[in-house]
């Protein structure tokens, strides 16, 4: 399996993936550490994962040279991505012992009823590319923390990351036969749908989510999704800096060359600032350096999947055809790579695929309303439901919106934003389940309810 940089489209390096046989064996092995792992006790493990994040501290310019290699995400942005990571860690530190312990209900009935907390097995998780730290910390440290055996599957375009993530693991002190790693592209994830496990965790797509859900319900086991969106963003007339609300939309918008489920991936501006915002936006994207992704001020490199930049060429001929205005960029680069210049359309509308479907890319419409109620109409007119963000100066008044969003997550005057304090989760075609907060803790783990008299 070739592992291609997308900047230059270079083999950087050849990978033997997996097999059924090799799975089977991996598989067999966790069964086996598994046991001894979840007979450690919460403290101990923490420890060990404390010392996974002092280890990644300790590798980070090579971790982040080897992220921007396979993905093309800008070095700055790999750097962040591993530096925001950390606050997992921190979390757990701080948590994890409290949502794991025993619960005594009814201590004093003749007979006392507690809850204890077990982990549930050897779990999948079947991982994305675009953040592979945020997104695979998520599901394998929480795992491990809660007592699980986890077989860990990269996507094809982060596998040089995945298999450092088993390295580091295993030199801070997790047993070999605690965390496995599996490479390849598909057909080896088939082979994890196939396998006698306890759990799937998976990030990715709506279409790939529904298969994994649809093969594996006949096993009975925990399903957890984390998929895509097609998050909005309404920007009030009220909003005293239109330029700083412009320039945080943009970054909302195109941090990751947008390749973010969470990414902003529509806009709806109030038609009194409707112009004024439009253009500050432009300038904004304009000033963004695409390029050698190196770099240390490059802020767009290209994108990881080369098939991507036909499906967003695809999105801008189909709006275009419809009336909108393609204001800026759009374009693929005469160059090595997968590169795109960051896409501005306006005079958009819901009749254009461009606010209906998940782009996933450097593209954005803008589209002008008239009144909350309008806006707020248009932001649920969608089958996802990950996030949504309101920029107003009135906290009630966007409230009023936000209430109203059947979405995991929403923003007043943020976007684009995660943390380990709150959960994150889909409703709808983004997911089932959440990870982060206590409940991403206790999701790794299952309840076993105690009946005790004397």
């Amino acid at each position: 399996m070739n592992v291609i940089n997308p900047a230059t489209e270079e083999v950087i390096s050849v990978l033997t993936p997996d097999t059924a046989a090799t799975v089977a064996a991996k598989l067999k092995a966790l069964r086996a550490g598994q046991k001894n792992w979840q007979n450690h006790s919460v403290e101990e493990r923490l420890a060990i994962i404390e010392r996974f994040g002092e280890l990644v501290v300790e590798n980070k310019p090579e971790l982040a040279r080897i992220l921007t290699s396979e993905t093309g995400k800008p070095i700055s942005q790999s750097i962040n991505e591993i530096n925001g990571s950390l606050g997992r860690i921190q979390h757990l530190k701080i948590n994890a012992e409290k949502w794991l312990e025993s619960e005594m209900i009814t201590p004093k009935d003749a007979t006392v009823e507690f809850i204890t907390h077990e982990p549930l097995g050897v779990i999948a998780n079947i991982s994305a590319w675009n953040f592979p730290y945020n997104v695979g910390y998520n599901v394998f440290l929480y795992a491990l923390v809660a007592g699980n055996a986890v077989l860990y599957k990269p996507s094809e375009f982060a596998s040089l990351t995945g298999l450092k993530f088993g390295a580091l693991l295993h030199e801070a002190g997790v047993p070999a036969n605690v965390f496995e790693v599996v490479i390849g592209s598909g057909a080896v994830g088939q082979y994890l749908l196939e396998a006698d496990l306890d759990g799937y965790f998976f990030t990715g797509s709506y279409k790939t989510g529904v298969h994994i859900t649809q093969t594996v319900a006949h096993k009975l086991v925990p399903v957890q999704l984390e998929l895509g969106g097609k998050d909005p963003l309404y920007v009030m007339d009220d909003v005293v800096d239109v330029r700083q609300a412009a320039i945080n939309a943009a970054e909302g918008a195109f941090y990751n060359n947008g390749q973010s489920c969470c990414a902003v991936e529509r806009i709806y501006v109030q038609e009194d600032i409707y112009e004024e915002f439009v253009q500050h936006f432009t300038e904004e994207v304009k000033s963004y350096k695409l390029g050698d992704p190196m770099e240390e001020d490059t802020f767009t490199g290209p994108l990881t999947r080369p098939q991507q930049i036909a499906v967003l060429a695809d999105q801008i001929k189909d709006a275009v055809a419809k009336g909108a205005q393609l204001v800026l960029g759009g374009e693929s680069l005469n160059r090595k790579g997968y590169f795109m210049s960051p896409a501005v359309l306006t005079g958009v509308n819901h009749t254009m695929e461009l606010m209906r479907e998940e782009s996933f890319g450097p593209i954005i419409g803008i589209q002008k309303v008239s009144s909350d109620e309008e806006a707020t109409d248009l932001m649920r007119d969608t089958p996802y439901g990950l996030t949504a963000a309101v920029f107003s100066e009135d906290e009630a008044r966007a409230r009023k919106v936000l209430d109203q969003m059947n979405v995991g997550t929403v923003y007043w005057n943020c976007c684009d934003r995660v943390s380990p304090n709150i959960p994150w989760s889909g409703r709808k075609n983004s997911g089932l389940g959440a990870t982060l907060s206590y409940m991403g803790i206790r999701a790794f783990t299952q309840p076993k309810a105690y009946h005790w008299r004397g």
